[in-house]
């Protein structure tokens, strides 16, 4: 990541470079205001902090350089007393925040470091919209590190013909991945078929997996083949396996350890030759030791175990996964919605996720669905996904006194609005100069 400084004074500039100094960061330092417009043409910067007052040229005209070069270009002004009046000018006409003299050299590395992080996703996301997604709504989507390690165990397990074990929380493609593995093993010109152990009882549940004699109960007028003998030579998958009762569970077992059952209401050993991927949102070992699963039935089926991780803990691909829906989801309802507001994918970005993907694909849908312009817009965003965001729990809150709460809304404003302090004061009907002295008393308290 690349910031320029743009500062005259030496010792100031000397100070600001101190500040970035043990970061990451590809730090420019100019002198000169007309070099550092150049600079601007010629080259990409990720944010740039500008002194207000310059021989020259001014922040502000740099300022507007900036903005020509890339309108969503974060800038912050430094500013000295005196000239306030001018940085709430320049924020008015986009600057991206401003820092009063002397400085905090902690806030400056915050507020410097949330512009790099929102101008990543700025380029992130006209990435995306510029990229004709071609991938297939039977891929897992994601380029993070999280994602490529599922890809890299789906290639190792899928040729191997073992029982595999796929578990995650709701939402996070378990089927999805067991169809991968179907398409990548020596059974795939066979059939895939899948059940959920959850949403049927025991006695429905039996039938389904290995069928009934005619006249085996009530209605049964007729055989029938189950789900095993359906899926002969090619795979099974159990969602949901937690939710299988005892007693069919020692039924599964006899599958695996001897590749045979008899139907409902049969006598007669049924061969069957069948790989079983199964999936749970319960940590199964868990299950295991609570007596509710059998443990000789958990070995068979954990041969190869993939752990799929949840939404939150790999949000880079929520760009990716909001654009690959955003496309499908358009295509579908035949509206012409192209892009996403870098301000959407910010909130996108932010939320929780408690239903991972399947709940993303389900905000898109709904998005798409509400949108009237031709990209989507945070107004097509459900309610309950921007409250999460901010949402506090009275009910766990302890009684604080004034001075705490004081600082526990000024840090919620701060988080509000990304370390805009600009933004925060205006939020907490204060000006800057109030926010600026309360965040010097806290901090000094510290």
């Amino acid at each position: 990541m690349k910031l320029l400084i743009v500062e005259d004074n030496l010792r100031q500039r000397e100070l600001l470079q101190e500040v970035f100094k043990k970061t990451d960061l590809l730090v420019t330092a100019c002198e000169d205001s007309r070099e550092a417009l150049l600079l601007i043409e010629n080259e990409n910067f990720d944010t740039v902090i500008t002194d207000l007052m310059m021989p020259h040229l001014s922040g502000t005209d740099i300022l507007k350089a900036c903005q020509r070069r890339d309108p969503e270009l974060p800038v912050i002004i430094i500013t000295g007393y005196g000239s306030v009046d001018s940085a709430i000018e320049a924020m008015k006409i986009g600057a991206y925040d401003y820092i009063e003299k002397p400085f905090d050299p902690a806030e400056l590395s915050l507020v410097a470091h949330k512009a790099i992080a929102h101008y990543t996703l700025v380029k992130k996301n006209r990435e995306m919209a510029a990229t004709i997604v071609t991938l297939q709504s039977n891929d897992f989507i994601g380029s993070s590190p999280a994602i490529q390690a599922v890809r890299t165990m789906v290639e190792r397990v899928a040729p191997l013909d073992v029982p595999v074990l796929v578990q995650g929380e709701t939402g996070t493609g378990k089927e999805l991945v067991a169809r991968m593995i179907h398409r990548a093993s020596k059974r795939a010109e066979n059939k895939f078929l899948a059940i959920n152990c959850g949403a049927l009882n025991e006695s429905i549940l039996e039938s389904e997996l290995f069928g009934h004699e005619k006249g085996a109960f009530t209605g049964a007028s007729q055989d029938k083949k189950g789900l095993f003998e359906a899926a002969d030579k090619g795979t099974v998958f159990f969602d949901e396996i937690n939710s299988m009762s005892p007693s069919l569970q020692v039924k599964l077992l006899r599958v695996i350890q001897e590749g045979s059952f008899l139907r409902v209401g049969g006598t007669n050993d049924i061969l069957v030759d069948v790989r079983i991927i199964s999936a749970t949102n319960a940590e199964l070992k868990n299950e295991v030791e609570q007596s509710r699963f059998r443990e000789d039935l958990y070995y068979r089926l954990n041969v190869m175990n993939i752990d799929l991780p949840s939404l939150r803990d790999h949000r880079e691909d929520i760009a990716e996964l909001a654009y690959f829906f955003l496309r499908k989801c358009a295509g579908k309802f035949e509206k012409t919605i192209t892009a996403i507001a870098s301000e959407t994918l910010s909130h996108l970005s932010k939320y929780a996720w408690p239903g991972n993907v399947r709940e993303l694909e389900n905000v898109i849908s709904r998005a798409v669905i509400m949108e009237q312009s031709n990209a989507l817009t945070v107004a097509s965003l459900p309610e309950e996904l921007l409250a999460d965001e901010n949402r506090i729990l009275a009910s766990n809150l302890p009684l604080m006194s004034l001075e705490d709460m004081e600082k526990f809304m000024i840090k919620m404003a701060l988080n509000q609005t990304n370390g805009n302090r600009s933004k925060a004061a205006h939020l907490l009907g204060i000006d800057n100069s109030t926010l600026w002295r309360k965040l010097k008393k806290i901090q000094g308290h510290h």
